[in-house]
């Protein structure tokens, strides 16, 4: 849901920006393969955020127990790993500062469209 929401917002390319994201700005003019690739890679952090929801929520019973409040906080923190780790270690090394509007938009989307369908997931499937 969040690959066809940023697709809509910004266009179709946004799994080339992705891509660009580990193989540089070649990825901008890539064909096929390249688009494949952010969309695999787009899916791979998707997993590995769910991955590591629910490999906490097997020592910490609170994250089963109030998945509204827990999935929020783990969506905003899922943006700000995003933000502060993962874009400054990628090939395009995006440099401009963040505006304020932007992190906030996109920490809200992070919250509904990542954290609460984690939490709520793990919540349903550990029973």
């Amino acid at each position: 849901m969040a690959l066809l929401h940023a697709c809509i917002q910004s266009g179709w390319d946004i799994p080339l920006t992705i891509a660009e994201g580990l193989i540089g700005a070649k990825a901008e003019h890539g064909g096929v393969g390249t688009y494949v690739l952010g969309v695999f890679l787009h899916f791979f952090i998707a997993f590995t955020a769910a991955a590591v929801y629910y490999t906490a929520s097997r020592r910490l019973s609170f994250l089963k127990q109030h998945p509204l409040v827990c999935g929020l906080y783990y969506g905003a923190t899922v943006q700000l790993v995003m933000h502060l780790i993962v874009f400054p270690l990628c090939a395009f090394h995006e440099s401009n500062p963040i505006p304020i509007h932007d992190l906030l938009l996109g920490m809200l989307y992070k919250m509904v469209e990542v954290g609460l369908p984690i939490s709520y997931s793990v919540r349903r499937f550990s029973k």
